[in-house]
């Protein structure tokens, strides 16, 4: 659905590099916007995307015909409640994906940091 630029608004497909292979692997994400900012959440940390982003450091994100390449940057484990909170608030069935619920206190989502990778994207600066 994606791919044809349909489904939730804060929906992309994330393409990276896989790290061993080289090969374009693909995943659906969620975008969560927070003070302007852009950021995207793993479930897992041990997730093969999450493996592959940190390894490439670029991927493109894309929603129909539109397609952005982007520069992702790891979120420090203490910077991460409030994106983490904002997933929650903003995104659609966001719950299922995390270890804590809508209602969880600054002192849950503290906890469950370490166990969800963030990374805030930036638009890919560099010149192809």
């Amino acid at each position: 659905m994606l791919s044809r630029g349909l489904g939730p608004a804060t929906q992309r497909v994330l393409t990276v590099a896989g790290r061993n292979t080289g090969v374009p692997r693909r995943t659906p994400i969620a975008i969560v916007t927070l003070a302007g900012e852009r950021y995207i959440i793993a479930g897992y940390p041990s997730a093969a995307w999450v493996r592959n982003v940190l390894a490439a450091g670029t991927a493109t994100l894309s929603r129909g015909a539109q397609v952005e390449r982007v520069e992702l940057h790891e979120v420090s484990v203490g910077d991460r409640v409030p994106v983490l909170r904002e997933f929650l608030r903003t995104i659609r069935g966001g719950r299922s994906f995390l270890t804590v619920g809508a209602g969880a206190t600054d002192a849950k989502l503290t906890e469950a940091a370490g166990e969800h990778p963030v990374f805030r994207l930036d638009r890919d600066r560099r010149r192809t």
